[in-house]
């Protein structure tokens, strides 16, 4: 393994850029904003990615006007984990917060929040909540770190602050596509395109058509930002990064490491006011392997600030670019009171997969999903009822398999297992991306072994002795 496809990581850490081009300082004497537009629990269903029954006009025009990305992964399949991975730029096992709304305590030493790098290289920073209220909309103001929460992580949560306090880094949470859904109706249930693992039946037409109209709202809330910005004069000096916190909310995205549920949308657009980067290229798409983790350690470098020794992200745009990356990752660990533990590694063509406790079914139980999932419980009952197809089956097996490997070229949907596979090509791929996770979990020291039990509090010692 080139050891230079790990930079940043922990354990194999290079020291920090200490000299620091900025993207634009030289040229203007000033640095860009920048606003992170954050969508919950989203997959790549934008007109923009080819989704169709869904409008989504406002991002579609930000993928023309900047670059959009296909091969965009988040960290973990479910919000804490990822959230607190790419605020602070580091896969969630290095910082113990790969278990869902588990608290790990603080952040290691060298690990700070974004903002708080922000701050040091004089940004003004906001998790915008309150919008103009003529706009009728707010933000949701999500957080959901599984660490302890640092003081003053934000300056502000007012939009209206931003055009007296620049540079800025603001970001906006939008819970739209997440569960429940409850947008206005827009896609045909008879029309839309169901992925083949799941039933063709009415309860999985209309769950899905919901989950569209909910693309189609964020959207809309999306483009009343964006005019927001273009009225207080400050779209031509803000680098504007569309992305999804996780995967898609359905049964086999949200909490499974499958393109379903680290694969998310993100879009980028560079202000006019700033030369664009290297790198950048308005108008295309990238096929570039990318991590949220890297967006968080670009944005610091657009910000002209260098990049901290551990910060496991790495800088894809401008004069500090580090390497394209051969490989992304990502993991699962408890979710909810559901412990699995699924390990996963992906290059431009194949995905594998390593569970280490393929003894717990796929449809273990979880209140969440049979609580916010009616595809959940569909599926259940049409299995008792034999009214499954065989791809559909694949999901009830006994025991889910050690080990998986899929082709994306040929086979997109992650259907076909070919661990087994005799041919030559398929046999190299499992041996590289066997290789390559191994090495992966020793840099951001993983283990075999499932949650273990939280340290006593004080308090609790107290209680113990009463």
């Amino acid at each position: 393994m080139n050891r230079r496809k790990f930079i940043g990581m922990a354990g194999g850490t290079v020291a920090a850029i200490t000299a620091v081009r900025t993207f634009a300082a030289e040229q203007t004497g000033k640095r860009p904003n920048v606003l992170w537009l954050i969508a919950e629990d989203f997959g790549q269903h934008l007109g923009c990615y080819g989704a169709k029954d869904v409008s989504t006009p406002n991002l579609d025009a930000l993928a023309a006007q900047g670059m959009l990305f296909k091969r965009f992964f988040t960290t973990a399949p479910v919000c804490s984990p990822s959230r607190s991975s790419f605020i602070t730029g580091m896969y969630p096992i290095a910082i113990k917060c790969d278990n869902h709304r588990s608290k790990a305590g603080p952040l290691p030493k060298g690990v700070r929040l974004l903002t708080h790098w922000l701050k040091d290289a004089g940004y003004f920073t906001a998790n915008i909540v309150k919008m103009p209220g003529n706009l009728g909309i707010k933000g949701k103001g999500k957080i959901d770190w599984n660490f302890e929460r640092p003081e003053n992580p934000y300056d502000s949560s007012d939009w209206s602050d931003l055009k007296s306090h620049q540079p800025f880094y603001a970001q906006m949470n939008f819970g739209e596509t997440h569960r429940v859904y409850n947008a206005p109706k827009h896609a045909d249930p008879a029309k839309v395109e169901i992925p083949p693992y799941y039933p063709d039946h009415p309860v999985t037409r209309e769950d899905w058509a919901k989950y569209l109209d909910s693309a189609t709202e964020l959207d809309r809330k999306i483009g009343l930002v964006l005019k927001q910005l273009e009225d207080d004069g400050l779209a031509d000096n803000t680098v504007v990064a569309f992305f999804g916190d996780n995967g898609q909310s359905h049964v086999r995205g949200k909490q499974f490491v499958y393109d379903e549920g680290l694969l998310v949308p993100f879009i980028m657009r560079w202000p006019k006011k700033f030369p664009i980067p290297a790198n950048f290229k308005p108008g295309t798409v990238s096929s570039q392997l990318l991590e949220t983790i890297d967006l968080t350690a670009t944005t610091l470098a657009i910000a002209g600030a260098a990049k901290p020794a551990k910060m496991q992200g790495q800088v894809f745009l401008g004069p500090n670019t580090e390497p394209p990356k051969q490989y992304v990752f990502g993991a699962r660990s408890r979710c909810d009171e559901t412990v699995m533990r699924l390990r996963s590694a992906r290059d431009v063509r194949y995905r594998y997969i390593r569970n280490f406790m393929p003894e717990v079914p796929f449809f273990a139980p979880n209140e969440y999903k049979a609580r916010e999932y009616p595809v959940w419980n569909l599926m259940k009952q049409l299995h008792v009822e034999g009214k499954l197809t065989p791809v559909q089956e694949l999901l009830f097996q006994p025991h889910q398999p050690p080990e998986e490997l899929y082709d994306l070229e040929a086979d997109p949907y992650e259907i076909n297992n070919i661990v087994s596979s005799s041919q030559p090509e398929h046999q190299a791929a499992l041996e590289r991306l066997r290789k390559a996770l191994a090495e992966w979990r020793k840099v951001v020291g993983d283990t075999d072994y499932p949650e273990p039990e939280p340290k006593a509090t004080k308090a609790d010692d107290q209680s113990k002795k009463k």
